[in-house]
């Protein structure tokens, strides 16, 4: 192997992390050479071993190969998101096939394979702990849900569809991302900023400057367009934004309706030559749902209870709109703009009141207080480890009592050119077996948060403190991982349980014992005022009608894609409006959301979307425990922290959810929690 190369190298930095100021493009390529020559070399080690098939020397085995290609491709697959741009995103096309067809070599090996089933025979009568069971039970299933039952004319054209897929997801996130950095709405005029909150006004008068232009620049960066269309009086502008956000992957240079299509063709014909009805089902063996039929009759639950709910919500807005402006057409455009207008005058705040009290270095140390409260943990600040831009910050958490290290955060946390937009968890390394030795988690945040200005620290909205605490959720199911095998650490765990850990955590920023930890204005210090909060506890439903109909309409979408005969659709946007028919309360006035569906089409959501509503109801259910036993209890936080984030994938979520809560989750507690029924806890 090039042992000069960074990313091949044992590193010396702090719990063995990335040398990020090391790593160079050039050496992307050549670590996944070297990478898959070891990887293949260990492979052939294993099948080739003339003892007799058992689980260390075949499953554990397995489990320990191609470490060096784990990280290689989890360095670059990472900064991918993270850092983007042309050179990246080349790479991508390249790098992909190339890793595909390898992975296909090893799940496509009959030998390979018939050590495995030598040992899956036996599976009852091994010797073996819960995890080793599980690791048993998935790569068995894995070999033969990647094919190995095949004959070789359907592997070979499996091996073909594995390499296709692998470069048209990079390339639909490329699309979405390059199609947002091409719009630019520079505006000359003062009268045009007339609604827009100051913070918004300042942070635009500093993109401007950044870019050496005249006037307020305003972007389709999360930060920059969701203050716009919710303040800005300029109807036109609010439309302009709107359209060109809404057109993200469609039309011109960087249209995703091919990408689309191949997308789905390639992954229903997978499914097929596997033996599956559809993609859809194909996933949904693996996921808690378990088919798409119950997922859809969860959906039309939630489209019963949210949509009547949204109609009201729209009649609402329609009336307080014609009243306060005489608006007799309200557009998509305007939505987001009467909404904040109407909740000011129901609630008596704006979103904007709670900028001055929440700045990101205030935000981000109560939240670590709040799980060192909860689970107690400290967040120290790092020191030697490398980044790979300036703005990255790094931390390192131990068990407060003992000092017992727990595994390093980095946290990445504005917007810029070639960064994916949203927000997202990742792990650079997984806690469990490396290089023989269980070794601590390298983990992730990264974010897309209101920037600091020459004038002022970066002030989130109340929405990003969500944001915060639910990636920080994910961050914590990775980082207290506690498991042998890294393959079942952490968030590696069926994906429609994977947003518990995440989606919980929002319940608290809501609370004022939580909020009082950390909420103070960033110049004078003086804490939220207990009315603020109050305020915002008493609006948390406001348009929850609306707000679940849109998920309901994503969840809905997705299983449209990945259930339909894809021979039959050629037209994406037609497909679009025909399965949401039912799920929206307006036509389509810009482009389809598919186009810029990142999370079904260049992530791991596929025939998944609907796990956000899923885990809402684990979420709900979970803090109804905590508000009937205590925020910070510890009782319940210790069998939460025991149960679901230590345990990672090593047992069924079903298992791991009963063995925490005592029972199966109630499917109520998101519609009690929502006002949609009555509260009887």
């Amino acid at each position: 192997m090039a042992t000069n190369n960074p990313l091949l190298q044992v590193s010396t930095l702090p719990n063995k992390a990335p040398d990020f100021e090391k790593i160079k493009i050039e050496d992307y390529f050549p670590a996944v050479e070297a990478a898959i020559a070891e990887a293949r070399a260990q492979y052939e080690a294993i099948k080739n071993n003339p003892d007799t098939p058992d689980f260390i020397n075949t499953i554990e085995a397995m489990e320990n190969a191609g470490e060096a290609l784990e990280q290689v491709t989890g360095v670059f697959y990472n900064q991918l998101s993270a850092v983007g741009g042309d050179e990246l995103h080349d790479l991508a096309e390249k790098i992909g096939p190339v890793t595909a067809d390898f992975s296909s070599d090893i799940m496509l090996d009959e030998k390979l394979f018939a050590r495995v089933k030598a040992v899956h025979d036996k599976i009852d009568s091994l010797s073996l702990t819960s995890e080793q069971r599980t690791l048993l039970e998935d790569d068995y299933k894995g070999f033969v849900r990647a094919g190995a039952l095949l004959d070789e004319t359907k592997k070979t054209r499996l091996r073909e569809i594995s390499q296709a897929l692998s470069t048209l997801g990079p390339s639909f996130m490329n699309n979405v991302s390059k199609s947002a950095e091409a719009f630019e709405m520079v505006i000359t005029d003062k009268k045009d900023l007339a609604g827009l909150p100051d913070s918004a006004i300042e942070a635009a008068r500093h993109a401007a400057d950044e870019r050496g232009y005249e006037g307020w620049l305003f972007t389709l960066d999360y930060p920059s367009y969701i203050p716009f269309v919710q303040y800005a009086d300029n109807r036109v502008l609010r439309e302009k934004m709107w359209r060109a956000f809404g057109t993200r992957g469609w039309g011109g240079a960087h249209d995703n309706a091919e990408n689309i299509l191949n997308i789905v063709r390639l992954k229903d014909e997978r499914a097929k030559l596997l033996g599956y009805k559809n993609h859809a089902d194909y996933v949904l063996e693996r996921r808690m749902a378990g088919k798409p039929e119950t997922v859809m009759a969860f959906i039309e639950k939630l489209k019963a209870a949210y949509k009547p709910a949204a109609l009201k919500d729209l009649e609402d807005l329609r009336h307080f709109a014609k009243k306060l402006d005489g608006l007799d057409d309200l557009k998509q455009w305007d939505i987001s703009y009467y909404a904040e207008k109407l909740k000011h005058k129901t609630f008596d705040f704006s979103s904007e009141d709670f900028r001055p009290y929440l700045p990101l270095d205030r935000v981000l140390k109560g939240c670590f207080d709040h799980f060192s409260k909860l689970f107690g943990l400290a967040f120290k600040p790092a020191q030697g480890y490398e980044i790979w831009h300036k703005d990255v910050q790094v931390f390192e958490l131990f068990e407060k009592e003992g000092e017992k290290f727990i595994g390093t955060l980095f946290a990445d946390f504005f917007p810029r050119k070639g960064k994916k937009d949203g927000a997202w968890m990742t792990s650079y390394r997984e806690q469990g077996l490396f290089h023989g030795k269980i070794e601590r988690p390298v983990t992730a945040i990264v974010c897309n948060f209101t920037k600091p200005t020459p004038d002022k620290p970066s002030l989130l909205t109340h929405g990003e403190v969500t944001t915060l605490f639910h990636e920080m959720g994910h961050a914590l199911h990775g980082l207290l991982s506690d498991v042998k095998y890294r393959s079942l650490a952490g968030t590696s765990v069926l994906w429609d349980f994977v947003e518990l850990p995440s989606q919980v955590q929002e319940n608290w920023c809501y609370e004022k014992e939580t909020l009082d930890m950390f909420a103070g204005h960033y110049e004078t210090g003086e804490k939220i005022p207990a009315a603020l909060i109050e305020k915002l506890r008493k609006s948390m439903n406001f348009m929850v009608g609306w707000g679940g109909l849109r998920q309901v309409s994503l969840g809905t979408l997705d299983m449209a894609w990945h259930t339909a005969d894809p021979s039959k659709i050629t037209d994406v946007a037609a497909f679009e409006d025909e399965a949401v028919k039912d799920t929206v309360l307006f036509p389509r006035l810009a482009g389809p959301v598919s186009a810029s569906f990142s999370h079904i089409f260049a992530g791991g959501y596929s025939a998944g979307y609907y796990s956000y509503k899923w885990a809402e109801v684990l979420d709900a259910d979970t803090f109804e425990l905590f508000v009937e036993k205590g925020l910070y209890d510890q009782k319940a936080a210790s069998a939460y922290k025991k149960e679901i984030l230590t345990k990672g994938g090593t047992e069924k979520p079903d298992v791991l959810y009963r063995n925490f809560r005592g029972r199966e989750a109630d499917p109520d507690a998101l519609f009690r929690r929502e006002g949609l029924i009555k509260n009887t806890v």
